[in-house]
């Protein structure tokens, strides 16, 4: 676990400054459990805007369009509990590992963060000591809470993606991405059981990107180490932008998420 140095002093979060961890139902009964990495925009009032102009925390830059809503609706169909995220991204990433070049980014999707440029070690470990890792420690807290009273779990990491990248021009087609990476069973069952409901919704298994122990955090750490089923799920955020948009999408991959869970629960150790 990453500590500051003892010279390190200076805490980033004040009086005022929200908490990093927000939980949602931590005590509901389902084999669900919800995270969501990059639901917030929040930034610390000593990091002032980031240099960052207003419009430009409205992307997809700075959090998950639509994450916090589909997931808190997720959350209350599955009557699962859910962990989320307060701050933005563009302060730390709490889906990398601290080692990662972009856990903390100077340009993101061509937009400059000015405070991010040429960050001091200092800084950068002290972002990732108070908001990356309070996240990590409930989550790791609670799957093992779980694993010691013997609960079946099934790890959903919940975000979205920009239809269109503003820097590269690339343009993502589908609607609903499923990721995994050494442990595909929960993502190839789920898009199995999603496919044969919703057969006219594009579905695709490690797009818009691929999870590894670099790109990713959730995943490799609380999933696969510890060998629970998990998937990653990526949403198109133009589909769930508003309160209609993310009931309709709790309502398609709800039913699926448990068909898939079910399916798994048959299999002796899922495989």
């Amino acid at each position: 676990m990453l500590r500051m140095a003892d010279r390190d002093t200076t805490r980033l979060l004040r009086a005022g400054d929200p908490d990093p961890v927000e939980w949602v139902n931590a005590r509901a009964p389902s084999a669900f459990f919800l995270t969501c990495e990059h639901a917030g925009r929040a930034v610390p009032a000593a990091l002032g805007d980031l240099g960052v102009p207003a419009a430009e925390m409205d992307r997809h830059i700075a959090y998950d369009v639509g994450a916090e809503g589909l997931s808190r609706g997720l959350a209350e169909r599955l009557a699962a509990p859910l962990v989320l995220q307060r701050y933005s991204r563009l302060v730390i990433d709490c889906n990398r590992p601290f080692e990662a070049a972009d856990c903390v980014v100077a340009r993101s999707d061509g937009t400059d963060v000015p405070a991010n440029a040429g960050i001091a070690d200092w800084d950068r470990r002290r972002r990732y000591v108070e908001i990356h890792q309070p996240l990590h420690e409930a989550i790791a807290v609670a799957l093992d809470q779980r694993r010691a009273a013997g609960r079946p779990t099934f790890l959903v990491s919940v975000h979205s993606f920009t239809p269109v990248m503003r820097a590269s021009g690339a343009v993502r087609h589908f609607e609903l991405g499923l990721l995994c990476n050494r442990d595909p069973r929960l993502a190839e069952t789920l898009a199995g059981a999603f496919r044969a409901a919703h057969p006219d919704i594009g579905v695709r298994l490690n797009e818009p990107y691929v999870v590894d122990d670099v790109s990713d955090y959730t995943i490799p750490v609380h999933g696969e180490r510890r060998g629970i089923p998990h998937v990653l799920l990526e949403v198109r955020n133009d589909l769930v932008a508003d309160a209609r948009g993310q009931e309709e999408w709790v309502d398609r991959l709800a039913g699926p998420l448990r068909r898939a869970a079910d399916m798994l629960k048959e299999i002796p150790d899922g495989r």
